[in-house]
């Protein structure tokens, strides 16, 4: 058998590849799917199917294109009603790889149609265990996101169906199998979800706080359903697009690869009103944009921002990019359904300054300025754009804050005549708020470079007392 894990850090999303004998399975794909399609045209196998633990929220799957180009068929999980051809497996329904099989197992919980998928090799060993959201290393999944689109369920009603599943079906296999699960930390899907991406049952048993022998159905609901953050806003989109279908990748890249010299695309963006999404770093964006552009930057949490804080995921956007990083951006934007890129600035923001358009900056200071300049100028507003549970843990005395991904919801209360000093913990998070801002119109913003890491490392500079977030 040969085996892969394909780690996409900024979704923290895993898919996984088996093949044996000449036949393979692709398990949970992204949206680009030619690094599937090349990894069995290289090993001479036929992907024969595509298995989906559940309907995403975090990003497209890409389920639909993989099984077009190849003929695999499509698994889901009992339940499941996509609006599309594809296998909906029972519950114990098995599928073989060559000489090995993979059995669906039904785990309600994470959302209704959420199945694991359970490897056995060729002597009929349970070897692997494909968790999807059911089951994360030191974690669960959420059980607050399928509530959205079953009208009947809640998330304590979830969490219930997500305690009867671990305990009837994943615990009593054997200790020794791996398991694998389709995202590590830094994904929403989860809350508390380890840096490690893979582990064996038995060390989930001991080490896992959802599956305690001792706990009950009741503690278990108040556990998984405390704690949990908004979901980002473009998951219901997602949701949707996965269920019914979506636009081939590939005529995506066809439209968002044009490149444009500054006088199209400055008609384009006045022509079809689309957002201009700058993707170079933060501190390069600082000293220079196209006035009214917004800086995610593509070096960073850059799919989930745009998810969290561009709400229409089909809006039209043109595009400023690092040079030979178009494809990339375009491509990133697809994976969590922003499939309306209609074009680049070529040769990147320097064309736009040789053509002398107009352009725009925001001010930066170090921690070091900032102590001996800003902080007794009359009026100005120390803004901290970190969540809610870092700014607790340790702030800048006397600080704002306000989590970017609340902006919208928190605008209102920030005054145009203020002067902002604007931090989040390295300088990632500020620039794309400070970025929004100017895009609104607010004048007087100031970002502090090494963000809220760079004033307590200073020291001059007066810090809240520590508090341990596992306490908060």
């Amino acid at each position: 058998m040969h085996f892969e894990k394909i780690y996409t850090g900024c979704l923290a999303q895993g898919a996984y590849y088996i093949e044996s004998d000449g036949e393979a399975a692709v398990i949970d794909p992204l949206r680009e799917v030619h690094p599937y399609l090349e990894m069995a045209e290289k090993r001479g196998s036929k992907i024969k199917y595509v298995f989906e633990t559940h309907f995403h929220a975090d990003f497209v799957s890409g389920h639909i294109d993989l099984a077009q180009k190849t003929g695999a068929d499509i698994v889901y999980g009992q339940t499941a009603k996509p609006e599309f051809g594809a296998v909906i497996a029972a519950d114990g329904q098995q599928f073989c790889i060559g000489k090995f099989t993979l059995t669906a197992i039904h785990t309600p919980g994470h959302t209704m149609e959420s199945t694991c998928y359970l490897l056995k090799d060729e002597n009929g060993k349970d070897t692997a265990l494909f968790t999807g959201n059911t089951l994360f290393i030191d974690d669960v999944g959420r059980a607050d996101l399928a509530q959205k689109n079953e009208n009947t369920l809640n998330d304590q009603i979830l969490a219930g169906y997500l305690f009867e599943s671990l305990r009837s079906k994943i615990m009593p296999l054997s200790d020794e199998i791996m398991v694998y699960p389709a995202h590590g930390a830094g994904s929403a899907c989860g809350k508390n979800m380890s840096m490690q991406t893979s582990d064996t049952l038995g060390n989930q048993k001991r080490s896992n706080y959802a599956l305690r022998e001792d706990v009950t159905r009741e503690q278990f609901i108040k556990e998984v359903t405390a704690g949990l953050s908004a979901p980002p806003a473009y998951f219901p989109f997602n949701v949707m697009m996965n269920i019914k279908g979506y636009e081939n990748i590939d005529m995506v890249l066809e439209r968002g690869n044009m490149a444009l010299d500054p006088e199209q695309f400055e008609n384009a963006a006045n022509e079809t009103g689309a957002l201009i999404l700058d993707t170079r770093d933060a501190e390069v964006f600082a000293n220079g944009f196209i006035p009214n552009s917004i800086n995610i930057g593509i070096n960073g949490g850059f799919a989930p921002w745009v998810g969290s804080l561009i709400p229409d995921t089909r809006q039209p956007i043109l595009l400023v990019c690092e040079i030979g990083r178009e494809e990339e951006v375009i491509t990133r934007l697809a994976r969590v359904g922003y499939d309306f890129s209609i074009g680049y600035l070529k040769r990147g923001f320097d064309a736009w300054k040789e053509s002398e358009k107009q352009f725009d900056s925001i001010d930066s200071v170090t921690a070091e300025q900032m102590a001996e300049n800003f902080l007794d100028m009359p009026g100005a507003i120390i803004v901290d754009v970190r969540k809610r549970s870092e700014y607790e843990a340790e702030h800048v005395t006397g600080a704002l804050n306000i989590p970017l991904d609340e902006i919208n919801a928190m605008l209102a209360g920030i005054e145009k005549d203020k002067t902002y000093l604007v931090h989040c913990a390295t300088g990632y998070r500020s620039m794309i708020f400070n970025s929004i801002l100017r895009a609104r119109g607010y004048g007087s913003l100031i970002d502090i470079k090494g963000g809220f890491k760079a004033v307590k490392q200073h020291g001059a500079i007066k810090i809240s007392q520590y508090i341990c977030p596992l306490t908060i």
